[in-house]
C-alpha cells in the first residue's frame, strides 16, 4: 500500500502533477515529460476506491487501538526487524544493478543490525550513519532497460506498473521469511510452500501501515483528485534517474521562500484525528456541508478557518494553523474554499466561484449554520468569535468583515440564511491579496516561467524540476533546508500547483452545469482526456470563458468590470477603515502584493491592525515562530460586544 508521509514531502509530490502546458495567447507549446500511460484508468480508479475504503474504514480504525496497544517504541522496532529480513533481496539488487558500495552498506547494515541490533530491532547502523541503499527488482529492470508502459494501481500495495508488478514478485520470492519453517529450509518454488513465519511479513505491512494510515487517509480527503496526483507523481518517483540538484539559474527570492509554505505542518502527528467532523444542511442548496472541529474541554473563544484558493478544510496549512490555536487555548473551525469542489458542490449558490459577493455570502451563510449547530451540541462551550483566513480565504474574511452585517443575498442572488448572519468580534487576514484579477495574472505568470528557457532545453529542464521533486519527497526535509529551484522552477511550481486548484474548480462546476465549453465529456472513471484539455486553461481563461457567460446570463451587467471590482478590496474602503476589530498580517515582498496594494494598506489600517513582515513570499514564512506569535497576537484579547461599545 502506498505510504503518503506528513509534511512538506507530501506537497511537494502533490506539485508533480501535469500533462501539458501552453502558453496563454501564445502559440509556443511547452510538453511535460508524460505519465506512464493508464489505459486502464477505469479499473486503477476502481482499485484506487478499494484501496482509499479498506485504508479508512479497516486499517484506520482497528490501527488506533494496535497503536495504543504496541507503543512507538516497539512498533518501530517491528519495522526494523522486517527491513532487517529482507537484506537478502537488497543486497542481490544492489549487485544486480553494480551498485557495488550499496551492496556493501547494506551488507554492513545488516551485520550490525543483527548482532548488536538484535535481531535487527534497534537501527544501531543508521545511528552509526552507515547510509541504507534501498534496492528492488522493479528498479533492477528499470536499470536493464524497461521502461513501463501501463500504470496499474494494485489492491493493498497501491500505484505499480507491469514492470514493477513484475518485481514485486520477485522482491517476495527474494524474501527469506517466505520458506523458513521451524524444522526445515525450504528451497522449492515458493508457490508449492508457504512457511509459517511467511504471515510475518504481512504483520510487518501492517505494524508500518499504522503509523501512516492517517496521513494518508487525510490525503485521499484534502484532494479532489489524489488518485491523478499520485499517478502522475508515481512516473517520477520510481523513475530510475538521479536529479541534478545543481541551481544553474537566479533564484528568485518571493517565490522561493513561498514554497517553503511546505514547512508549516501540525506538530503532533495525532492531531487531526482527535478532530470531530460533522456537517450541516445548507437551505439554499439542501445539501450538507462537511465541517471539522477540535473544542476546548471548557468554554473558550473559538477561530473558524477558511483556507486559501480552493483548499480543503483538511489541507496541511489549516491543520497547522488549527492546531496553533487549539494549543494556546481557543477552539477551531475548519471548513473548505468557497473554490474547493466541497464547498462548491454543497454550499455554493453559484454554479462555479467568481464573484466576491456571492462567495463571500455564501461562506458567511455557512459559517451561520454551523456555529448555529455547534451552540446546539455544545451549549456554553463556544464563547467570542473570530474568523481568520489566509491567502484568498483572507479576501474573503476581510469581504465579511466589510459587508457581513447584512442577511440579503447580493443583488438578489443566492438565497438568505434561515438566521440571523454570524458577526465575528476579531477578523484576522493573513496574507491576502488586494485585488483578485492582479492575483490570477501572477499566478497565470508564474504557470508560464518555463517559456524562459530555450525551447531545446526547455524539456529536460522540466523533467529534471520533477525529479528533484520526487528526491526531496523522500527526504526529510527541515525549514532551514535551501530548496535546489532557480526562479523559473519555483515560479512555475507555485503556478502549477494553482493551476490544479483551477483544473478541480472547472471540472467540478462543468459536471454541475455543463456550459458547452470543453469538448470531451466528463466521466468519473476516465478523466485524463478531459483533464488535458481543462489545462489548456489559464486563470484568465476561466474568467472570460467560463465566469463572464455565467454571470451574465445572470443578469449581472458588464460582468468582466463587476467581476474584477467586486474582487478588489479597495472597492470596500470605508466599510473596512470603520472596523476596528480587523488584523491584518502580510510580507512585504509577496508577490500578490505590488506596491500600490502595500500604500493602501498602509493607509487603510492602523499600526495596530497592520503586521508587515519584509519576507516570506506568499504563505512561506508561517513556520516561523515570530509570525506565529503575531498570528496569536490578532486573536486577542477578543471581548464582548458589551465591552467593546463602551
Amino acid at each position: 500500500m502506498l505510504k503518503i508521509k506528513s509534511g512538506p514531502a507530501t506537497h511537494l509530490v502533490a506539485l508533480s502533477l501535469c500533462f501539458s502546458l501552453l502558453a496563454h495567447g501564445q502559440e509556443t507549446t511547452v510538453v511535460l515529460p508524460p505519465s506512464v500511460p493508464d489505459p486502464i484508468e477505469p479499473f486503477n480508479r476502481a482499485m484506487w476506491a478499494f484501496n482509499k475504503g479498506l485504508m479508512t474504514d479497516v486499517i484506520k480504525p482497528t490501527s488506533r487501538v494496535y497503536r495504543f496497544v504496541v507503543v512507538k517504541p516497539v512498533r518501530t522496532g517491528i519495522g526494523n526487524f522486517g527491513r532487517n529480513l529482507t537484506y537478502p533481496g537488497r543486497a542481490i539488487n544492489n549487485l544486480l544493478q553494480q551498485k557495488w558500495v550499496g551492496a556493501r552498506d547494506e551488507s554492513y547494515r545488516f551485520l550490525c543490525n543483527t548482532t548488536v541490533g538484535v535481531a535487527g530491532f534497534w537501527d544501531v547502523a543508521t545511528k552509526w550513519k552507515i547510509p541504507k541503499s534501498d534496492a528492488d527488482f522493479g528498479q533492477t529492470f528499470g536499470q536493464w532497460g524497461w521502461r513501463p508502459q501501463c500504470f496499474i494501481m494494485l489492491p493493498i500495495f497501491g500505484p505499480s506498473n507491469e514492470r514493477d508488478t513484475l518485481g514485486l514478485v520477485a522482491d517476495t520470492a527474494a524474501n527469506p521469511l517466505l520458506y523458513i519453517s521451524p524444522y526445515q529450509l525450504v528451497l522449492a518454488n515458493p508457490l508449492t510452500y508457504l512457511g509459517p513465519y511467511s504471515y510475518f511479513s504481512y504483520a510487518v505491512m501492517y505494524n508500518d501501515l499504522a503509523d501512516s494510515v492517517n496521513e494518508y487517509v487525510r490525503f485521499s480527503q484534502a484532494e479532489t483528485d489524489p488518485y491523478s496526483e499520485i499517478q502522475y507523481a508515481w512516473t517520477f518517483a520510481r523513475a530510475n534517474q538521479v536529479a541534478n540538484f545543481q541551481v544553474k539559474g537566479k533564484q528568485d527570492e518571493s517565490s522561493l521562500e513561498t514554497l517553503e509554505s511546505v514547512f508549516f505542518t501540525y506538530k503532533d502527528p495525532e492531531f487531526p484525528s482527535h478532530a470531530t467532523t460533522k456537517s450541516v444542511r445548507i437551505p439554499a442548496t439542501g445539501r450538507d456541508l462537511k465541517f471539522t472541529f477540535w473544542l476546548q474541554p471548557g468554554q473558550a473563544n473559538v477561530v473558524y478557518i477558511i483556507p486559501g484558493l480552493g483548499g480543503h478544510r483538511l489541507s496541511q496549512p489549516s491543520l497547522a494553523l488549527a492546531e496553533l490555536v487549539y494549543k494556546n487555548g481557543f477552539s477551531a473551525v475548519l471548513v473548505s474554499s468557497p473554490f474547493n469542489p466541497e464547498f462548491m458542490e454543497h454550499a455554493s449558490t453559484a454554479a462555479l466561484p467568481a464573484y466576491l459577493p456571492v462567495d463571500g455570502h455564501d461562506m458567511q451563510v455557512a459559517l451561520t449554520e454551523i456555529d448555529h449547530r455547534l451552540h446546539g451540541l455544545y451549549p456554553n462551550r463556544l464563547g467570542n468569535k473570530a474568523l481568520m483566513g489566509y491567502s484568498m480565504g483572507a479576501l474573503e474574511t476581510l469581504f465579511i468583515a466589510a459587508n457581513g452585517a447584512t442577511n440579503a443575498p447580493p443583488a438578489g442572488r443566492g438565497a438568505a440564511s434561515r438566521l440571523p448572519l454570524i458577526q465575528f468580534d476579531r477578523y484576522v487576514a493573513i496574507n491576502t491579496p488586494v485585488r483578485l484579477t492582479h492575483g490570477i495574472a501572477k499566478l497565470d505568470e508564474f504557470y508560464q516561467a518555463p517559456l524562459d528557457w530555450p525551447a531545446t532545453e526547455r524539456t529536460a529542464n522540466l523533467k529534471n524540476t520533477f525529479l528533484k521533486v520526487a528526491a526531496l519527497s523522500r527526504s526529510t526535509l527541515v525549514p532551514q533546508t535551501t530548496l535546489p529551484f532557480d526562479a523559473i522552477e519555483s515560479k512555475f511550481l507555485i503556478g502549477l500547483t494553482f493551476r490544479l486548484e483551477l483544473r478541480d474548480m472547472i471540472y467540478s462546476s462543468q459536471q454541475r452545469n455543463n456550459q458547452g465549453v470543453l469538448h470531451h465529456s466528463l466521466h468519473n472513471f476516465r478523466r485524463d482526456p478531459a483533464y488535458q484539455e481543462i489545462l489548456q486553461y489559464s486563470f484568465q481563461d476561466y474568467f472570460d470563458k467560463f465566469a463572464v457567460p455565467y454571470y451574465q446570463a445572470r443578469g449581472i451587467a458588464a460582468p468582466a468590470e463587476t467581476i474584477g471590482q467586486a474582487g478588489d478590496l479597495r472597492t470596500y474602503d470605508a466599510a473596512l477603515r470603520a472596523n476596528a476589530d480587523i488584523r491584518v498580517i502580510v510580507n512585504q515582498n509577496d508577490f500578490l502584493l505590488e506596491d500600490e496594494d502595500l500604500a493602501w494598506l498602509h493607509a487603510t489600517f492602523t499600526p495596530e491592525q497592520l503586521t508587515v513582515f519584509n519576507k516570506g513570499g506568499h504563505l512561506g514564512n508561517l513556520s516561523n515562530l515570530t509570525v506565529q506569535k503575531s498570528i496569536l497576537a490578532a486573536l486577542t484579547p477578543m471581548l464582548p460586544p458589551a465591552i467593546k461599545s463602551k
